[in-house]
């Protein structure tokens, strides 16, 4: 029928909210960002495109390029969890192999585009987040607006770190305050410094190599 082919087009934001795995307010603000697409009925509520919730249900969040492995965690000591989103391969592997290293326990998760970054924080933030600005479709710039204004990301620790310099970043908007920003090549010895304040805020304790 007709009616059944037109509900089936949307979908309410509750309904949005468990079929991505997110809250309602995730849902509510991604809707805002326009990241989901949606209108509003004459009584107020919002209605979904179920296309645009299934779009991002397609998305891969995990670079296949670049797998990571899971070290046992659940016998060994709580992890600090880290999120790289960088739409380079190789960097995103140059990532995971420094990482590695750290004398602090981490669980990491390498994502190679934002969306797919949004939709795995929109179920839990990381503590330490590391992006790139400049990607493809939606850009590092787009992303963190989104997430400084998400309840998910208020314990996160948010660093970027790009190709582009100083008048760059400003011309396009900057980045939301309290947000680190340092420049490639990719300065690591400066994200462990940063990395081993995050472990002191979360509990965790950096061991000998």
């Amino acid at each position: 029928m007709p009616a059944t082919s037109i509900e089936k087009s949307f979908c309410t934001t509750r309904e949005a909210a468990n079929l991505l795995g997110v809250s309602v307010g995730t849902v509510q603000l991604w809707v805002e960002s326009g990241l989901l697409q949606a209108w509003k009925t004459a009584g107020g509520h919002r209605r979904v495109l179920r296309d645009s919730v299934d779009s991002l249900l397609h998305k891969k969040p995990v670079s296949p390029a670049a797998p990571v492995p899971r070290l046992n965690e659940s016998a060994g000591p709580k992890r600090m969890r880290v999120l790289v989103v960088e739409d380079d391969p190789n960097l995103l592997r140059l990532y995971q192999a420094q990482i590695s290293q750290w004398p602090i326990p981490t669980s990491v998760t390498l994502i190679d585009n934002a969306v797919s970054a949004l939709l795995h924080m929109g179920r839990g933030g990381p503590d330490l987040l590391i992006s790139d600005l400049h990607m493809p479709g939606m850009d590092g710039f787009a992303m963190l607006r989104v997430l400084c204004k998400s309840p998910e990301m208020a314990q996160t620790t948010m660093v970027v770190v790009t190709g582009l310099d100083a008048e760059e970043v400003v011309s396009r908007g900057g980045v939301p305050p309290g947000v680190d920003v340092l420049t490639k090549p990719i300065p690591f010895a400066r994200l462990l410094t940063i990395a081993k304040g995050v472990s002191q805020r979360t509990g965790l304790s950096a061991s000998s190599h």
